[in-house]
């Protein structure tokens, strides 16, 4: 048996494409004293791999060109001699974008799939989920009554922030691309409102779907989005910074023009990273993994079949083509 594994051929300096990954088969390692073998049955895609392959400063270590890239799986330990983890035990592990990789057993959790699917585990109830908690209540403080906006919100993080309004007793506004993703957040996930930003006007729309302002804002986008929300925020708004998705491929598209709202409505506004805060991940992953198994917390996946096609599915993602959570399924 071989390990098929998607290296990275090149850094990008604008959109990715396929040119930048190689796809290769590699001898299947081995677990030495104190590791054990992950096989992994579903990859996360997630958009901060995109900051990943730069070659610039940032909150974690860039990938290395010719090694695998970074990301996160869940699977099944198929070799162990590791005290702590056995042979059958399902785990969330940082193995990357390969069909089996080895750990000692930093960043990997175990998981329970009769509790919640397992691909769950990459989503609602895995990173994206927590940060969603995380964001929206250590530095959103939504109160009752308050509104709160969330962009890109059918994917995996927004759709699960307004969510999480919703059970504040908050008026919850997404905003998503195109009428089938707005649909989904407002008649599935029951937001109060959704604003589709390919159609026309935000601004107007912001206005019509927030009449009485905007006092939290989950902001995953940055750019044109974020310069419309500051033009309605209330005074003493509050802003997650979580993502930056429309600057990714071209930094010049992130430029704000209402910076002065900042002052004027006297906004506390903070950038944060949901690794920075591992305290809080216990109890935040125990009380979603409850929500979404009550079927309070829903969620949607997109999947793409085969670890070759990681690389069109992660280019997708930048480009918003998937809907909810994406994952590649490898087993």
């Amino acid at each position: 048996m071989k390990n098929k594994q998607v290296l990275l051929a090149a850094r990008p300096t604008g959109a990715v494409d396929a040119s930048h990954f190689r796809i290769v088969e590699s001898d299947m390692p081995k677990a030495g004293e104190g590791e054990f073998i992950v096989r992994a049955h579903y990859l996360s895609l997630d958009p901060y791999m995109r900051g990943r392959m730069d070659d610039a400063k940032s909150y974690a270590a860039k990938a290395e060109l010719g090694q695998v890239m970074v990301g996160g799986t869940v699977g099944e330990v198929t070799e162990s001699r590791h005290e702590k983890f056995a042979v059958g035990d399902f785990v969330a592990a940082p193995i990357g974008w390969q069909q089996y990789g080895v750990s000692q057993g930093a960043g990997v959790r175990k998981v329970d799939p009769r509790h919640v699917p397992l691909s769950a585990y990459l989503g609602a109830v895995g990173m994206p989920g927590v940060t969603a908690w995380i964001g929206l209540n250590e530095h959103g403080k939504p109160k009752a009554g308050e509104t709160v906006v969330v962009s890109a919100a059918s994917g995996a993080v927004g759709s699960a922030v307004g969510q999480l309004a919703k059970m504040k007793g908050c008026r919850a506004v997404g905003i998503a691309g195109g009428r089938e993703k707005c649909d989904y957040v407002v008649k599935e996930l029951g937001f109060d409102a959704c604003i589709d930003y390919k159609s026309g006007n935000l601004d107007s729309a912001l206005a019509q779907a927030c009449p009485k302002g905007i006092d939290v804002y989950f902001d995953n986008v940055g750019g044109p989005t974020l310069d419309a929300v500051l033009g309605r925020v209330n005074a003493f708004s509050r802003i997650a910074i979580c993502g930056q998705i429309s600057g990714y491929n071209d930094p010049s598209a992130l430029a704000v023009r209402n910076f002065r709202s900042f002052l004027v409505n006297r906004i506390q506004a903070r950038g944060f990273i949901v690794s920075d805060h591992m305290d809080l991940w216990r109890p935040a992953l125990a009380a979603l993994g409850e929500l979404v198994h009550d079927g309070k917390l829903k969620y949607r996946e997109t999947i793409a079949e085969g670890l070759e096609n990681a690389p069109a599915a992660f280019i997708g993602l930048l480009a918003g083509k998937n809907f909810g959570k994406q994952l590649v399924k490898l087993v």
